[in-house]
């Protein structure tokens, strides 16, 4: 791992340089002053998107849905169990297909929920389908795993 590492503010949007080793003490982004992690997704939008993908040094796991999606409703209090449980290991976002199309569109998301491993902006994974808290907690592990032996990534 990086001895410094780059992350982007869920409130503000600003990019935090950090001491890989201070991820765990519980870091506040020095403009807004809001912990960096809080143990739940953060919203993004299309203006936001890509700065959180790519320039997050943690894995990002983004959640499409949408409001009127019962799948996705379903899915919801799993993704922020995991959330609350693997942060800082990676960083978790959810997206509203509904209300932010371009980014959808541009990752060709065709049903929801669909869950994507981003990795400095390369989709790393993808699981579309809810998933229960074991299910989910299985493939995020597969994510860190595959991110950690530097393994390809299978999505073309």
């Amino acid at each position: 791992m990086k001895e410094k590492l780059e992350l982007v503010c869920g409130h503000c949007d600003r990019i935090v340089a950090l001491p890989a080793n201070r991820l765990s003490d519980h870091p506040r982004c020095p403009q807004c002053h809001f912990e960096l992690f809080e143990g739940r997704p953060v919203p993004l939008t299309a203006g936001n998107f890509d700065r959180h993908v790519s320039r997050n040094d943690l894995p990002v796991v983004v959640d499409f849905w949408a409001p009127w999606c019962g799948p996705c409703k379903a899915m919801a209090p799993a993704f922020a169990t995991a959330a609350r449980q693997l942060e800082p290991r990676l960083r978790f976002a959810k997206l509203n297909t509904d209300d932010e199309t371009t980014p959808a569109e541009r990752h060709h998301i065709r049903s929801i929920p669909t869950l994507i491993v981003f990795d400095h902006g390369r989709e790393l994974m993808r699981q579309s389908g809810a998933m229960g808290g074991p299910a989910l907690r299985q493939w995020l592990e597969t994510a860190l795993a595959r991110i950690a032996t530097g393994a390809p990534s299978p999505v073309a």
